[in-house]
């Protein structure tokens, strides 16, 4: 009987639909907390009489703080366990939506989605870890599918809630909402989430994971991988960022309810990573990523026409090509690494986030300067000139 409980768990087991459902519903709800804010970024600017770049710092602050917390808290989770750390998270996240809808201050604001942020990395930075530690090699890849697919699901429900709660009632208690949802959330983790049986602490130092940081940063090939997790993101935030603005403005008028109704694209997301896996298992992984490349920038440029029903159908074709694009950059790492694999996905991830930051807080000048349609056109091209220096340098990926 003892044995039978150090096996790792399987779906036959009640632990194993415990861990997939209470890492599905925290990743729901972590993701929709930290895109919360991108809908609300017009009613920002008219309410703090702030610029765009100013209200875009409420998201990519909580991405700066994402970034910092998965360094710091993947080190200490590889030493100190996981589910405290995802419990933790979900409880980090929590907490600023309850306090931030007493402030007027935007500085406030983005102080404390800077701190919920770094609470956010906590889940990310041991959740695929806990799964691989507690989950049967076999049915692993049930649990981590279901645990990623509710990534793309909590950001697309956490936009287009915000955009209808705020247009119906405020900002503020779509805040309370989420805050309420965490709680309940995080009650959940406590009663369902079983503690770690085959985790073993790493021996390891600290400076030994900066030594694999720095042995990546060193190889070229890398750095273009990293290269692409930012250009993608750039210009998938991007245009995420300022269509509210556009859409609100002639000829459209868009309420904000209606404008959160395009991010039901993300649900393509849902679709995309998986499509993309098995289309590079029948073609070349290069000429599979080549093509939602081609695929993103195709849609970002039907964002130049003034038919909603056109700009619906390149918000489609912009997160379709994306997320495929995507999937199959953080697939490649693993070809091009022989040790310190976690280190080169951690390091993916970050420029993945670090393209979050850009795409939402560095391009405000040039929408400013050249309008939506420069920045459209610029995001398109983007993506293409930089393939073709990558393409042109050296090849990634099979």
């Amino acid at each position: 009987m003892t044995l039978s409980l150090q096996q790792p768990y399987t779906p036959k087991d009640k632990s194993f639909w415990q861990i997939t459902l209470s890492l599905t519903l925290a990743s729901f709800f972590i993701f929709a907390s930290m895109y919360a804010v991108q809908p609300l970024f017009p009613v920002y600017v008219e309410e703090f009489n702030i610029s765009i770049s100013a209200a875009s710092l409420s998201l990519s602050l909580t991405i700066t703080g994402l970034i910092v917390g998965l360094i710091v808290l993947g080190f200490f989770s590889d030493r100190h366990g996981r589910t405290s750390f995802i419990k933790a998270s979900v409880a980090g996240a929590t907490i600023p939506f309850l306090i931030i809808p007493w402030t007027d201050s935007f500085f406030l604001l983005i102080c404390l989605r800077f701190i919920q942020g770094v609470a956010l990395a906590g889940l990310p930075a041991a959740a695929l870890a806990y799964l691989h530690e507690e989950i049967d090699s076999g049915s692993v890849h049930v649990a981590t599918a279901l645990y990623i697919s509710s990534n793309a699901l909590g950001g697309m429900v956490g936009r287009v809630m915000a955009g209808t709660m705020t247009d119906f009632f405020s900002w503020h208690t779509y805040f309370y909402m989420l805050g309420g949802l965490g709680t309940v959330m995080f009650l959940l983790m406590l009663r369902l989430l079983p503690t770690s049986r085959f985790f073993e602490s790493s021996e390891l130092s600290f400076r030994h994971d900066l030594h694999g940081f720095s042995y990546h940063l060193r190889n070229p090939r890398l750095l273009l991988i990293f290269g692409l997790g930012i250009i993608f993101q750039t210009s998938f935030t991007g245009v995420w960022t300022y269509l509210p603005f556009h859409l609100q403005e002639a000829p459209f008028f868009l309420s904000l309810a209606s404008i959160s109704l395009f991010y039901f694209a993300y649900g393509l997301g849902v679709v995309g990573s998986p499509l993309a896996g098995w289309l590079a298992g029948h073609f070349p992984l290069s000429s599979v990523r080549l093509t939602g490349i081609l695929v993103l920038c195709i849609g970002i440029s039907l964002m130049l026409f003034d038919a909603v029903w056109i700009i619906s159908i390149g918000l489609a074709l912009l997160c379709l090509g994306f997320f495929t694009a995507h999937s199959l950059t953080a697939s490649s790492i693993g070809d091009l690494v022989t040790h310190h694999k976690g280190s080169a996905s951690s390091l993916y991830l970050v420029s993945y986030y670090i393209g979050v930051v850009t795409g939402s807080s560095m391009l405000g000048p040039l929408y400013n300067s050249q309008g939506w349609p420069g920045l459209m056109i610029f995001l398109a091209l983007l993506p293409l000139i930089y393939i073709v220096i990558v393409r042109s340098t050296v090849k990634i990926g099979n």
